[in-house]
């Protein structure tokens, strides 16, 4: 009988062999996506930017150019339209100070008449939000905050519970997810808000724990293999740990494209930004944060309890050969 199986069974993979290159295509790719975020920009949603979000609601399907051109004469700023979940909401974001207490009520108000007068007669207002300059300036420092804290005590983490070495592997590989995932949002377009910061320090997250899965069998073969080279060694831990990588980002795929085509636009940004990071956190990893440990003089004596065959109960010394 067929058994269709996504276990890749025993493997001897060479990753290593391209870590030079992998290395210089990373930096090169970091750089570069920098540049894009800076000289681009990101899509920053209400949260950073102040101003107005509206969720309204039509009597039949929602024609967003005529609401466009009914909100388009200069009085409500700079709009923007989306269709939210069914083809009859619509979140409307407008890029203006309503003011307030009173002023944001007056400014629905004529927001929803403009659109009761020129596009439909029975529309709705379902929810309002307002975020003044001020507060989007500070959400902006506290997602800044929230990145740096984050990590550090992950490196503070990984720094105590291994070596140093692993230390600064980890976090050049949470860099470069972070620096690639907000790439991936000034690529796409896709709005920016505190829903995407979200969305990034779950895949620092979710990086980080395949990373510690593969450091913990790194530093037990560093116990028990003594002949091997540090290549060998390292090239060993991936592929003992491949099979679980593959099945962990598969299983979590899954569950993120259907939440991607199920959810709607309310979520497409965070779904997307998850999506990626999977891909983005397995490849560092795999050829960032392992590789680093080549170049740092990673500790080569360990002391524990191995026998003559790596799994004994005697006590002895492992030397793996630089």
């Amino acid at each position: 009988m067929f058994k269709f199986s996504l276990h890749p069974g025993k493997t001897n993979i060479d990753f290593l062999r391209y870590r030079i290159a992998a290395l210089v295509f990373t930096a090169l790719l970091t750089v570069a996506t920098i540049g894009l975020v800076v000289g681009k920009g990101l899509n920053f949603g209400i949260d950073f930017t102040g101003g107005v979000l509206v969720e309204v609601e039509t009597s039949g399907p929602a024609d967003l150019g005529a609401m466009r051109d009914a909100l388009g004469d200069g009085s409500f700023g700079d709009v923007s339209l989306q269709n939210f979940g069914a083809d009859n909401a619509v979140l409307i974001r407008l890029g203006q100070d309503a003011g307030e207490g009173d002023a944001q009520g007056r400014m629905v108000e004529a927001l929803r008449q403009t659109l009761s007068e020129k596009v439909d007669p029975n529309i709705q207002i379902q929810r309002a939000e307002f975020v003044g300059p001020k507060v989007g300036q500070e959400l902006i420092e506290g997602a800044v905050i929230a990145f740096v804290v984050a990590i550090a005590a992950m490196m503070i983490y990984v720094w105590f519970r291994f070596e140093w070495q692993f230390g600064v592997g980890a976090v050049a590989a949470l860099f470069h997810d972070v620096i690639m995932t907000i790439g991936m949002y000034a690529v796409t377009g896709y709005e920016f808000n505190l829903t995407s910061v979200a969305a990034v320090l779950t895949i620092i997250g979710y990086s980080l724990n395949d990373t510690v899965v593969i450091f913990d069998r790194v530093r037990e073969n560093l116990r028990k293999y003594r002949d091997m080279t540090i290549l060998e060694l390292l090239n060993r831990a991936l592929n003992d740990t491949l099979s679980r990588t593959i099945m962990t980002g598969f299983t979590t795929l899954i569950a993120l494209f259907a939440l991607y085509f199920v959810a709607g636009s309310a979520l497409a940004g965070f779904t997307f930004a998850m999506i990626a990071g999977v891909f983005i956190g397995t490849y560092s990893t795999i050829f960032i944060a392992v590789p680093i440990l080549v170049y740092l003089n990673l500790q080569k004596r360990q002391r524990g309890r191995v026998g003559t065959d790596g799994n004994g109960d005697g006590e002895a010394e492992a030397e793996v050969k630089a």
